[in-house]
């Protein structure tokens, strides 16, 4: 069970580093472009990618704890 767990928490690092990679990218063309639209989306889409890193950490830590 625990390395079920240490394997989610480092899938969703993953992911999360993805999105905000991706959100960085959105938020970079949205200024590059004058689209204040793009860049809020990418700003959004940076927040939610942290956000996932942030539980896969937690995923992790508290498969250290057990």
């Amino acid at each position: 069970m625990s390395d079920d767990l240490r394997r989610e928490g480092a899938e969703d690092q993953l992911e999360g580093t993805i999105k905000e990679g991706e959100g960085r990218v959105r938020d970079a063309v949205g200024g590059l472009t004058g689209d204040s639209s793009e860049q809020l989306k990418g700003k959004g889409q940076q927040l939610k990618g942290k956000a996932q890193q942030k539980i896969g950490e937690a995923k992790t830590d508290a498969d250290r704890d057990r």
